[in-house]
């Protein structure tokens, strides 16, 4: 229990901001415009897995030799000699997952050596005859029979075998004649005090005649063994001189895509129902990269480095609306950016505290409940990712917290400033101006098999932009002047796991938006219902399914001029008359731990919720390594 919660932490998924998109008509206003121009600067990494909360695992030098001691086990792993210590090997990393979210697993930084060998899975034996793929017609077989006897110097299998019924090659027999031949080494000194005391010497000349011989016959076997020992103890200690970090892991991940979409007629302004420009986009081939550093200092603590950089960008401008944009958005002209500095510890067993100027926000701290989140390997979409109410606020830096209540109940919450680190005017920036977020998660785990997040966020917005990035974000007429507005948001999400091949789920959430120095409010809902299909046509793929309705004004009261949903008539009192549906279906084919590719396709109909305006059909493929 004692890392429960601090594991969470490190796995929840290192999202991408996703940045407040612009409504397609601006305001000119310069407050907003300066705002915008620091909104540039604050860059979406993708969702990275980080590793478990514990110590890092150092492979050491007799590990690697241990590799070549053991020839005799077959693919590395076959059998296992008394004389060579069970050390780890070092394994490839792998994301974060999944944190944050599919998962996930990630391998973890506390050193776990083997048990001792009475435990491991192969005992040792005490005859060769014990060995039955050894041949008893050998010669060797009865020589190599009366020093493990004597000495106990070879270990295999718990059913007694090598491999089966495979006779075993040269070089395996010469490993376990090495591992003898280092036993009585051991032994020699021994047996030569103990002589001078007068004691019976322990080491026979039979057996050393034995091993004169059997040294004779494998000589080139056994000196082609020794010296592959010391070439990996060579390149072992250059290793170790060269090492980047004992306490540091690295993980990434990079994203290929290409995209595009259909040619939709737009009514801008709707006032008549009609469509009065076109939206355009190119099929473009875009990139972006990831990397984290994570650190541990004392096993009980995490601090988080992210390196982000990409170039594919939002299409909502050529568009004419934000509801095409997809969920591995990162522009940054490709330069490289810090994505994520924050630090995770253990206030207590159950109570893990996190702090940052970069990488904390709600997407972050609270507990994914969604099977379908992941910028790299879940929806391809920014709707399909999650709730948008989670994204409200645009936040970047703060402090939160995760607390395990109890094995079914836990409780996050976070406060986080959209530019923590602006230091000019209080109502564009700063820790406690600008825009922020303070937020809370309930999530519950009434069965085994359902999961259950319920939200609640307060948000200041100082320009009417509630910085969701999707859907209806934008409060206000843009013809109006900017105006504050403070916003409670709740929703919930659900997932129930059927069986290990069907998930399903939804969410749903509600925004209440009021004006500081205007009278009236503004109201949004949105909801999303999805099918996951794990392991579909082949184990670790996915597939996805969803259908949804992006952020909607559904009631606008504010003073007449002022309202969004009839601003270019006047900007009267209202909601939209009509409902965008989010269609989207996608497969992940996992080709191989590291390398997915994902093709994926969404549909809106009435996009913008206005039905003058063509459906909108988004494609792409995505191809994600991780390493």
């Amino acid at each position: 229990m004692s890392l429960l919660i601090a594991s969470v932490l490190a796995t929840a998924p290192i999202s991408a901001l996703n940045l407040p998109e612009q409504s397609v008509i601006l305001s000119e206003n310069p407050v907003q415009q300066s705002t915008q121009d620091k909104l540039s600067q604050v860059v979406s990494p993708a969702e990275i897995t980080p590793p478990e909360f514990v110590q890092p695992d150092i492979t050491t030098s007799s590990a690697i030799k241990n590799k070549y001691e053991n020839i005799l086990r077959k693919s590395r792993d076959k059998i296992q000699f008394i004389s060579s210590p069970n050390l780890p090997e070092l394994k490839d990393t792998q994301s974060v997952t999944e944190v944050v979210q599919n998962q996930e697993s990630t391998e973890e930084f506390s050193p776990s050596p083997h048990s001792p060998d009475s435990d491991h899975p192969m005992s040792q034996v005490t005859s060769v005859s014990q060995l039955q793929d050894v041949q008893p017609s050998d010669w060797a077989f009865g020589a190599l029979q009366s020093l493990v006897e004597r000495y106990g110097c070879i270990a295999g299998y718990a059913d007694g075998t090598y491999l089966g019924n495979h006779s075993i090659s040269r070089y395996e027999f010469a490993a376990g004649l090495n591992a003898c031949l280092e036993k009585i080494n051991d032994a020699m000194p021994a047996a030569g005090y103990a002589y001078a005391n007068h004691k019976i010497n322990t080491v026979n000349n039979e057996d050393l005649i034995s091993l004169q011989r059997l040294q004779g016959e494998f000589k080139a076997e056994l000196q082609q063994l020794q010296q592959r020992i010391e070439a990996v103890e060579k390149q072992t200690s250059e290793l170790q001189g060269n090492r980047f970090s004992t306490t540091t892991r690295l993980f990434g991940q990079a994203i290929f895509s290409v995209q595009g979409t259909n040619s939709p007629d737009v009514d801008l302004f709707p006032r008549d129902g009609v469509p009065e420009r076109q939206g355009k986009t190119n099929l473009t081939f875009t990139s972006s990269a990831q990397l984290t550093l994570a650190t541990s200092f004392t096993g009980r603590d995490l601090l988080l480095t992210g390196l982000s950089a990409g170039n594919l960008g939002s299409n909502a401008s050529l568009l004419s609306t934000n509801m095409g944009r997809l969920g591995f958005e990162s522009n940054t002209d490709n330069s490289l950016v810090i994505s994520d500095l924050s630090y995770r510890f253990l206030a207590s067993n159950n109570l893990g505290i996190v702090v940052g100027t970069a990488g904390v926000n709600p997407i972050n701290t609270f507990r994914g409940i969604s099977p379908l989140e992941g910028s790299s390997d879940g929806a391809i979409s920014l709707f399909g990712q999650r709730n948008p109410i989670l994204s409200i606020g645009n936040g970047s830096g703060g402090i939160g917290f995760d607390w395990q209540i109890s094995d079914r109940i836990s409780l996050q919450g976070v406060y986080s400033a959209e530019i923590p680190n602006f230091p000019g005017d209080i109502k564009q920036g700063g820790l406690f101006g600008g825009r922020y977020t303070a937020g809370a998660q309930l999530s519950l785990a009434p069965t085994n098999n359902i999961d259950i997040g319920v939200h609640y966020l307060y948000s200041h917005s100082p320009d009417g932009l509630l910085g969701g990035g999707i859907g209806d974000s934008q409060l206000t007429s843009p013809f109006a002047a900017p105006t504050a507005f403070d916003t409670q948001a709740i929703g919930a999400t659900v997932a129930w796991r059927i069986n290990p091949n069907l998930h399903l789920g939804g969410w749903g959430g509600f925004t209440s938006s009021k004006p500081s120095n205007l009278s009236g409010s503004v109201e949004t809902t949105n909801w999303m219902v999805f099918a996951a299909f794990p392991n579909l046509l082949r184990s670790g793929n996915l597939g996805g399914v969803l259908v949804g309705q992006p952020p909607k004004i559904t009631s606008s009261t504010l003073p007449d001029g002022f309202n969004f949903p009839n601003f270019s008539d006047g900007g009267t009192a209202g909601g939209r008359s009509e409902t965008s549906i989010h269609v989207e279906a996608f497969y992940r084919a996992q080709l191989s731990d590291n390398i997915a590719l994902t093709p994926g396709l969404f549909v809106i109909f009435n996009p913008d919720h206005n039905a003058a305006n063509d459906a909108l059909i988004v494609g792409t493929l995505r191809a994600s390594f991780r390493f």
